[in-house]
């Protein structure tokens, strides 16, 4: 065997290190024994993680299909495999598996100030202070999730407009909307809520992330900027 490949992996360059370039890289671009290096975890004096990955392989002919029905006894049969090692690829095999027969998850259209009001009225109604949610939603106005930026008093919540935009970047959303409560049943809007409402507005052109609206959630109302013209 090449000399290279004897190597630890923590003696290989960072950037070459299959954690590191699934970090940088994403998962996708590691091969079959990098992947079940990650599951390894470690090597043996005579092999690497990545050696033991590809010899794992070729028991079952390269095929992740085959690995697939692989028993218990026959992983932990391989050189360099432990009977911890053998539990985590049979682990991560029958996660493979039930992902395939998994009900996608369900992500709600959030187009209007309706939908966005019936998703957070359960969520909201029955707080007792003022909470601030972002709705980040992609380009077919599908959800993609929803957070809670803050929270504060009876009357009144700041939140940071910085954060807001970090997590919509963060999880690809192109379009986005903002939600808070009003713990009093007050459908009517405050002056710093229309102050922040046109700030967020600002810091989303800037991004080019549509803003799509800001609902005030009460029990049994609401309010829409979108809906009143004021965005």
């Amino acid at each position: 065997m090449n000399t290279a490949l004897r190597m630890s992996i923590k003696q290989w360059a960072p950037e070459d290190r299959p954690t590191e370039r699934l970090q940088r890289l994403g998962a996708e671009s590691l091969t079959d024994a990098e992947l079940l290096a990650i599951l390894i975890g470690s090597g043996t004096q005579q092999y690497s993680a990545v050696d033991i990955g590809s010899q794992v392989l070729g028991k079952f002919n390269h095929n992740l299909n085959t690995l697939g029905k692989a028993r218990f006894d026959e992983i932990l049969d391989i050189e360099g495999v432990g009977t911890q090692t053998a539990c985590k690829i049979l682990a991560a095999v029958e996660l493979g598996k039930r992902r395939q027969i998994a009900t996608p998850e369900l992500h709600p259209e959030m187009s209007t100030a309706t939908r966005i009001y019936n998703y957070m009225l359960p969520k909201m109604q029955d707080l007792a202070t003022e909470e601030f949610h972002i709705l980040l939603i992609n380009q077919n106005f599908r959800l993609i999730k929803s957070e809670r930026i803050s929270q504060g008093g009876i009357t009144e919540v700041s939140a940071d407009i910085r954060i807001m935009i970090r997590e919509a970047v963060l999880n690809n959303a192109t379009i986005m909307a903002v939600c808070h409560n009003h713990p009093s049943g007050s459908t009517h809007p405050s002056r710093v809520d229309d102050t922040l409402t046109q700030s967020v507005k600002q810091a989303c052109e800037v991004m080019r992330i549509h803003f799509l609206d800001h609902v005030i959630v009460t029990d049994g109302a609401y309010y829409s900027y979108h809906e009143q013209g004021k965005l």
